[in-house]
């Protein structure tokens, strides 16, 4: 008679560790110095130097060629490299069909309704717009990235983040439209650093409860 053995001991998977905040930041504050903060301060220095078409001149530069670099490296662009891409490329399609002033603010408005079409047009995909951001900003193992868990926070977060970008691009619209330039410059930066603020601290709250799910479950 044969002898019963025991069914074989499904692997354990991997433990999911949470990131330091000191490993977070190292790896993020690079990429938003890069994709956000210093294409905002070449488009400033570019415009004090050669007016507003410096401005966009050196903004469109610095951002294609961090991609260009990446390109040539044969690495993959970040996600939030291409963000800045897309932004800068519809600012500098409006200043060309534009030749007025006023589109000097309207312009990055329209990048961050684009912004917004982006977050919103890969929800579906698969790999939705937030997962390649948070990819740049937070190393994950790939195991961990795949998870459903992780899968659903991405999809849930490339919705939140499209939505704050719709409202922000609206409310900017309009006071542009129907405030004076001073009210507009001191409302509107109040505004949005409110609402932008509390989307990313919702937003690392969400991150925070998803691994501890993923804990819970490893």
């Amino acid at each position: 008679m044969a002898l019963l053995t025991a069914p074989p001991t499904p692997p354990t998977p991997p433990a999911v560790v949470m990131p330091r905040l000191s490993s977070i930041l190292r790896h993020a504050v690079p990429r938003v110095l890069e994709a956000m903060v210093m294409p905002v301060a070449t488009f400033y220095a570019g415009m004090i130097v050669a007016g507003i078409p410096g401005g966009l001149a050196a903004a469109v530069a610095w951002v294609y060629g961090g991609a260009a670099w990446r390109l040539w490296r044969r690495t993959e662009v970040p996600g939030s490299v291409l963000l800045a891409a897309v932004m800068i490329t519809v600012r500098v399609v409006l200043a060309v069909v534009f030749d007025d002033p006023k589109w000097f603010f309207l312009i990055p408005t329209m990048g961050v309704f684009c912004a917004s079409a982006t977050f919103l047009c890969t929800v579906g995909t698969r790999r939705p717009m937030a997962q390649r951001v948070a990819a740049d900003l937070v190393p994950l193992p790939e195991h961990v990235e795949r998870h459903p868990l992780m899968r659903r926070f991405f999809v849930r977060q490339s919705l939140v983040w499209g939505c704050a970008q719709l409202v922000n691009g609206a409310f900017t619209l309009w006071m542009l439209l129907h405030e004076t330039l001073s009210t507009f410059l001191l409302v509107r930066t109040a505004g949005v650093a409110v609402l932008l603020g509390g989307t990313a601290l919702a937003s690392i709250l969400d991150f925070r409860r998803t691994l501890g799910a993923l804990q819970f479950r490893a």
